[in-house]
């Protein structure tokens, strides 16, 4: 039986009159790929920002690896991984130099060029960020996450606007961090990429969680009502001829 290592009950947060989180409550076992799902607006980020000790709960419990947020959150950020969206790296450093800023931070000795091995970005190590492809800029935004060694990293929406190779290679990434032993929190709007790479999902919609299985399971309950597409469904989606014509390697832009 797979250990808990998040477990959150009855989260509740508003704004003024405003409920965005209503009383939600759900756990995340240790070493699976956890997908929060839903529109914008769900209340699925306000969600994750609060677990990340980002923003503070209106009521409710979390605990994050027997850690309790009210009482120690310091505690929580030693052990997260939160990924950055682009806006929060110095443009000109260098991407070693980046690595370096962040290991201080951390206060964690860091090897860069092993962390860019493990996003295959060695060959830009002397890069400056903003040189970097979209692509490139989130491998190396997971990068960052995986300097304290965290038993959990949160990814919000991170393949949103790559090309399909480069979709698909950070899935590769992805999957393989978790093979590493970490626990991995997703949030994204691509419904394929959610069946994927997770092994439960979560759905939430106006502030309350709708559904909750693994991708598998939803797909087999809705069949089981009945349900049909109204078009064939065939082996193939038009990103698998995109991927077969153009290739599966990565490409970088010039």
């Amino acid at each position: 039986m797979a250990q808990t290592i998040i477990s959150v009950k009855n989260l509740t947060k508003k704004y003024g009159d405003f409920e965005a989180v209503k009383g939600i409550s759900f756990d995340v076992f240790e070493g699976e790929i956890f997908g929060l799902l839903g529109p914008n607006g769900a209340g699925k980020s306000t969600t994750l920002e609060i677990i990340e000790t980002l923003r503070e709960k209106t009521s409710g419990e979390v605990i994050v690896d027997g850690i309790n947020l009210d009482k120690s959150p310091n505690q929580i950020k030693k052990i997260i991984g939160v990924q950055l969206q682009t806006s929060g790296y110095y443009p000109g450093l260098k991407l070693t130099e980046l690595i370096e800023l962040f290991g201080g931070l951390y206060n964690e000795p860091v090897k860069p060029l092993e962390l860019l091995d493990m996003v295959n970005l060695r060959d830009k190590a002397k890069a400056k960020f903003k040189e970097l492809s979209g692509g490139q800029k989130q491998r190396f935004s997971i990068a960052t996450t995986l300097i304290n060694h965290p038993k959990i990293i949160f990814l919000d929406e991170p393949t949103t606007g790559l090309d399909p190779q480069a979709r698909r290679n950070l899935w590769e990434l992805v999957i393989d961090i978790r093979k590493k032993g970490t626990t991995v929190i997703i949030t994204t709007h691509y419904m394929d990429e959610a069946e994927v790479l997770c092994d439960r999902v979560a759905i939430i919609d106006s502030g309350k969680i709708i559904a909750m299985d693994s991708p598998d399971k939803l797909i087999d309950k809705l069949v089981a009502t009945g349900f049909e597409r109204p078009k064939e469904v065939k082996q193939a989606n038009l990103e698998d001829v995109f991927i077969n014509l153009t290739g599966h390697g990565l490409r970088e832009e010039n």
